[in-house]
């Protein structure tokens, strides 16, 4: 019993009819004539009450709910949550849908209504895009059935405390990895890259087809087979190549609600997926004030996973990253030639300068990719018009910072550093870019 009156909720319409049947007796005192009409009045609502809380209850499973979602969400996409709602009742229902999203979106006006057939299935979704990796719980799915009456709502209780887990972008990954396989790239950001000479890596003879290039011509193979025969090569493979994210403060910084360490673990994630593909080995280094990770380069898809894990505990802290003790473990530990990804960034030429002679040290081993973001918020103080003084100083600093970041590009570069200035957004498909233009030149 004590469950049945837990789960009946009053319905708007009620406390409506109820103030004016009130209101009705008050008039009576001057009219007495509606004295007898408000009993009438106030017996009628209260059948109808009974009858609708005896409708509601006739069936014991009479709604059924269900949530669908994967164990595993994205971090900065859009996951699709689906809700199934079956009416077993035999008339027409109308319901009010609540889901307790997890703490961490603070969503508290979530609410889908809508009438639902006799013996129908009601079905939609949503999206949620969490901006925090790490644990997230889904509280009741929450349905709230009235009759068409409208005086008495009866609430059904179903997927209690679902748990999900929010890692690195595991669809952006999947999303790059079939992109850098297709064979028109440029529609989406990915450029092709001329190849230039011949890898090191010779992979069979075969016969000439047109469009073979004629240098590649075997002649040996030729006088023996009497027929046009080219040797074939294929990219090396087997390449050591590495992601380095600095998670010191300047990774703090927010853009669209995700941290710049965030969109570097979503990259290194897609562009590790990438060149396992590829066959290259892949590593991942994680430094602040000290190591926190070190993954020696390996190959084999199944690595992908190690890194996936090593990603999803991640997070900034609030001191300087020490350049230093990165070059000191790459002295030590990385001895092969490698491709080096460095996600960092730097807002002002002295703090590039600070770094500068450690990033030159680990270039004259590796071929070291400097990765740093573009302030986007400085964007929109630059295009805002100068109507008066205040807005004119303004966009002459935000110009000045924009600059900064240019000349510490041109700085990059100057000093024989490979070096990608990108929006946030565009991290992951610059960064692809940049890894198969290396692959394609040769250089590593």
């Amino acid at each position: 019993m004590f469950r049945v009156l837990k789960s009946i909720y009053i319905h708007k319409r009620f406390y409506v009819l109820l103030t004016i049947i009130a209101l009705c007796f008050f008039v009576s005192y001057w009219w007495p004539f509606l004295y007898g009409f408000c009993w009438i009045a106030l017996t009628v609502l209260g059948v109808a009450v009974s009858l609708d809380i005896f409708m509601l209850y006739s069936r014991k499973n009479a709604v059924k709910a269900n949530r669908t979602l994967s164990d595993k969400f994205s971090l900065g996409d859009l996951n699709p949550v689906n809700i199934r709602i079956t009416n077993n009742y035999g008339l027409k229902i109308y319901t009010e849908i609540i889901d307790e999203l997890p703490i961490q979106f603070q969503e508290r006006n979530f609410l889908n209504k809508v009438f639902i057939d006799s013996s129908d299935v009601y079905l939609f979704d949503y999206v949620i895009r969490p901006i925090e990796r790490g644990t997230y719980h889904f509280g009741n799915l929450n349905v709230y059935v009235s009759t068409q009456l409208k005086l008495v709502k009866r609430r059904f209780l179903f997927e209690n405390n679902k748990k999900v887990m929010v890692y690195p972008s595991i669809m952006q990954m999947q999303k790059y990895d079939f992109l850098a396989m297709h064979n028109d790239l440029s529609e989406f950001g990915l450029k092709k890259i001329r190849r230039i000479g011949h890898t090191q890596e010779f992979e069979q003879i075969k016969e000439y087809v047109q469009g073979d290039d004629f240098r590649t011509v075997n002649w040996k193979a030729t006088a023996k087979h009497r027929q046009l025969m080219v040797n074939q090569f294929q990219d090396e493979k087997s390449q050591p190549i590495y992601s380095i994210i600095d998670a010191g403060r300047v990774m703090k910084m927010p853009f669209e609600g995700l941290k710049l360490l965030d969109y570097a673990i979503n990259a290194s994630l897609a562009f590790s997926n990438v060149a396992l593909k590829k066959h290259d080995k892949v590593g991942l280094i994680l430094f602040a004030k000290k190591i926190e990770q070190f993954l020696p380069a390996r190959s084999g898809l199944s690595f992908l996973n190690r890194i996936l894990e090593t990603l999803y505990n991640v997070d900034t802290e609030f001191t300087d990253s020490d350049f230093s003790l990165l070059y000191t473990r790459l002295k030590r530990h990385v001895t092969q030639r490698s491709l080096l990804l460095l996600f960092t960034n730097f807002e002002h030429p002295s703090a590039l300068k600070r770094q500068l002679p450690y990033l030159q040290a680990i270039a004259k081993k590796h071929m070291l990719v400097v990765i740093f973001f573009e302030n986007t918020e400085l964007e929109k103080l630059i295009s805002r018009p100068t109507g008066n003084l205040q807005n004119i100083y303004h966009k002459t600093i935000a110009e000045k910072f924009a600059n900064d970041k240019v000349l510490m590009l041109k700085e990059l570069e100057k000093f024989g550093i490979q070096a990608i200035l990108t929006k946030p957004q565009e991290l992951t498909i610059n960064t692809i870019n940049k890894y198969l233009e290396i692959k394609a030149r040769g250089l590593l």
